[in-house]
């Protein structure tokens, strides 16, 4: 069975559903409050276990409550969290997440220690031993020395850098990775505003912060795979361009959707998949995750062919 690291945050989330988005100076009726375990390289680990991956989670939590359970969750779902480090000088990081009726996403975090792990937290033997090394948004210098040594050992590496591409530095790190997941935002940050036409662009630096062309330099020989949400997603390799349309559902919320596409990549790309069906995979996943409250959706097989069916 290939076996997967993912690495980056793990947090608790606490999801506010309210009646709409407030304006600024407005209010918003709070319809139900509830906490769970949240974060990128959490939520791919939890899917791509869904989906019958053998998978580790490298990430830090606080020695607090909402630390322990984020981390009993994720060993409940059959995630190895062994390379997850409890840390005593910060507490875990709590986002809250407050979701309106048409599922839109508007995300408040509060400080926290989930990047206090390092790479040197995972032992040299761990990436010899798996399959892929999923990167999500981290320290730079932490995500470029784990890209590093993957190569070192063949381990091929995807990266998730998330919204904040423009200004974290993570250039070195994009440079070293198979893949590299943007959602449209993030693309047009990254490549500029020919992102979404198939072609590729460098992002003018005015727009960019101080990463400016860097960012799209370093993309320039990596494998792109782009998430058009209900528009579904493409993957841009060299000249080459595949494209999915997507699958029709009404979105209840869209947080976890982009991790859950991310678990489908991942796992049917290790089985041999072409890019079509891994986009069609990916796709189902973040399709079947939009549909249901909550950023983790119990992924399975059987439920994607449910929906591919249907």
């Amino acid at each position: 069975m290939s076996r997967v690291i993912c690495a980056g945050h793990v947090n608790w989330d606490v999801t506010l559903r309210v009646d709409a988005l407030p304006e600024p100076d407005g209010e918003a009726i709070v319809e139900s409050r509830v906490g769970a375990g949240g974060g990128s390289a959490a939520n791919v680990a939890s899917g791509l276990v869904g989906l019958d991956l053998s998978t580790a989670l490298l990430g830090s939590v606080g020695d607090d409550e909402y630390g322990h359970a984020a981390v009993a969750e994720l060993a409940s779902k059959g995630v190895d969290c062994r390379h997850v480090v409890s840390v005593d000088h910060g507490p875990t990081t709590v986002k809250y997440i407050v979701v309106d009726a048409a599922g839109e996403v508007f995300v408040l975090g509060s400080p926290g220690v989930n990047e206090a792990f390092d790479a040197s937290d995972l032992p040299e033997t761990a990436l010899a031993e798996v399959d892929h090394l999923h990167l999500t948004s981290q320290s730079p210098t932490t995500a470029a020395a784990l890209a590093r040594l993957a190569n070192d050992v063949g381990t091929t590496v995807s990266f998730d850098p998330g919204r904040r591409i423009g200004d974290r530095g993570y250039s070195e790190a994009l440079r070293l990775v198979d893949y590299v997941f943007l959602n449209d935002r993030e693309a047009a940050t990254a490549l500029g505003a020919a992102a979404g036409s198939g072609d590729r662009a460098d992002q003018d630096p005015s727009r960019n912060g101080s990463n400016g062309g860097s960012v799209g330099d370093a993309l320039d020989e990596t494998t792109l795979v782009l998430k058009h949400g209900p528009n579904g997603a493409e993957v841009r390799d060299g000249d080459e361009r595949h494209v999915h349309p997507g699958y029709p559902v009404d979105a209840v919320d869209t947080t976890g959707a982009g991790d859950a596409f991310a678990a489908g990549f991942i796992a049917a790309r290790l089985d041999g998949k072409s890019y079509e069906r891994a986009l069609a995979v990916a796709n189902a996943c973040g399709a079947l995750t939009a549909a249901e409250p909550g950023a983790r959706t119990q992924l399975s097989w059987r439920r994607l062919d449910e929906l591919v069916e249907h």
